[in-house]
């Protein structure tokens, strides 16, 4: 076993929310996130830092989560939120796991180049280490962001409107 796999396990629940925001189906989630530990077993002995660990695994987890939407949903059809499906950070009350929900659900609909710059942003990523994840400019993160939210603030007040 790779020293590093025991962090890698830690890191679970970032890489839940990251396969979440790609899949609604329950039963092709957990196949996407099995597929991206074994991405991330495989890709192990290739890291260079080990202080890069969660941005690395994150790394793997968006692109195939975004290989995932590219080849397998063109247009995705919403599932409906089952909490006792969900493994998501404990909710406070039922308003903050609505909230959720909406927002998995949201962020399905959005272009993919979108929805994996607000998740890394979610995340707790900046726009430079966003940047080095993609392949893009800090500037684009910050364009890309810009449209995401955009999208997400519309979205919201289609559904607030009668």
């Amino acid at each position: 076993m790779h020293p590093l796999w025991p962090q890698v396990q830690a890191f679970h629940p970032q890489l839940w929310r990251a396969v979440c925001g790609y899949e609604l189906n329950p039963a092709v989630r957990e196949e996407l996130l099995q597929e991206v530990l074994l991405a991330v077993w495989e890709s192990l002995p290739r890291l260079r830092e080990a202080d890069m660990l969660l941005p690395f695994v994150l790394r793997i987890a968006h692109n195939l989560g975004a290989s995932h939407v590219r080849t397998e949903t063109r247009q995705p059809s919403p599932v409906p939120f089952d909490e006792a499906l969900h493994d998501v950070a404990d909710p406070a009350t039922a308003n903050a796991c609505a909230r959720t929900q909406w927002l998995f659900e949201a962020l399905a609909t959005l272009p993919l180049n979108l929805r994996q710059v607000l998740m890394l942003q979610l995340e707790g990523f900046d726009y430079q280490e966003i940047a080095q994840m993609l392949g893009i400019s800090p500037e684009n993160v910050g364009v890309r962001l810009h449209r995401a939210r955009a999208r997400l603030k519309a979205l919201s007040k289609e559904e607030s409107t009668p």
